[in-house]
């Protein structure tokens, strides 16, 4: 087959994007020593970033965003890879300049791609998907700083979306009391059912951001919004207890001083998924596939999107509005 179907966005003449499924060939995909069939994706807010021409995540159209991928070797041009493996790629470029898993085909480096771990089958690894990584990334790097069940409740900003529901679940699993920050009254059931002790508004978390410092409240922070928010959680975090960053949707910008950092001892940890090295992304996907494996994985699975539904859930998502994970199923 040397044509497949892709979710295409291209740049128009007046600087407006238009998306379509399009059949688009082979020789479209760039140079890469892995030809995927890609079975599964899922979606993020960076693919909405890219599918509405944001110029910090792709540069040039046309192009297919989705960061994620998981599918079956069809040609290998290295011998740790054969036709017929099944691997999950996430990070790197994908979906960012190079054509990603909103389409049936990706070719890539081989370098990109982990084979799939034994205990995941290929809807769960994208269920997961970045999102899950980072949640799961974002807990192994707090509890190598320290973190654990008996050091406090652990505050998760952005609760209801794919990096937040993951840490939830993954914490109360873990032995933690997760406390979620959500604005979605709507949601927090949803919340509950996944393992959220506590439920804070926005506004609760904004509280006292005139202060200095506030009560010592926090074992630990996965935060996945930026800005102010973020740094209240920090003047509340207990002494010498950290904060992991994964994510900027209110600002990339913190109103910060030295303050915490110094009369509480306290840490601000950096997430990324995207550079990390191969090695750890294999140990990181190891845990959630074994250890770490979530009961109830498909709970977090909030809808199941073909590359026809994409472009309204890409509104969604940008919305706000995105509640859990959303799957790419490209066989719809």
């Amino acid at each position: 087959m040397t044509t497949f179907r892709a979710f295409l966005v291209e740049k128009n003449e007046d600087r407006t994007f238009t998306r379509s499924v399009v059949d688009r060939e082979l020789d479209d995909l760039p140079a890469g020593e892995l030809l995927i069939d890609v079975k599964f994706s899922s979606l993020n807010y960076k693919d909405a970033l890219s599918a509405t021409g944001n110029p910090g995540v792709t540069r040039s159209y046309p192009h297919t965003p989705g960061i994620d991928a998981a599918g079956t070797i069809l040609e290998s041009a290295v011998a740790n890879f054969t036709a017929g493996d099944e691997v999950v790629v996430i990070g790197f470029d994908l979906g960012m300049n190079t054509s990603g898993g909103f389409g049936e085909r990706v070719r890539v480096p081989a370098a990109w791609a982990v084979p799939l771990p034994q205990g995941l089958s290929l809807e769960e690894a994208m269920i997961l998907g970045t999102a899950g990584f980072t949640a799961a990334l974002s807990i192994h790097k707090l509890e190598r700083a320290g973190m654990s069940p008996e050091g406090g409740p652990i505050l998760v900003s952005g609760a209801t979306g794919g990096v937040g529901s993951v840490a939830i679940k993954l914490l109360d699993q873990l032995g933690y009391e997760p406390h979620a920050v959500t604005g979605k009254e709507d949601q927090h059931e949803f919340l509950k059912s996944i393992g959220a002790r506590e439920i804070l508004s926005r506004e609760d978390l904004e509280a006292g951001s005139d202060r200095p410092l506030l009560k010592e409240q926090w074992g630990g922070v996965v935060d996945t919004v930026g800005g102010g928010m973020l740094f209240n959680a920090i003047k509340g975090l207990r002494y010498g207890q950290s904060a992991a960053a994964c994510g900027l949707v209110n600002s990339p910008n913190i109103p910060a001083s030295v303050l915490p950092f110094i009369l509480r001892h306290v840490n601000l940890l950096g997430i990324d998924s995207v550079e990390q090295p191969l090695a750890e992304k294999i140990e990181i996907w190891g845990k959630l596939a074994g250890e770490w494996k979530l009961t109830g994985l498909t709970e977090l699975k909030k809808s199941t999107l073909s590359l026809h539904t994409l472009s309204e859930a890409i509104e969604t998502i940008l919305g706000g509005e995105m509640v859990g994970r959303g799957v790419v199923d490209l066989s719809l």
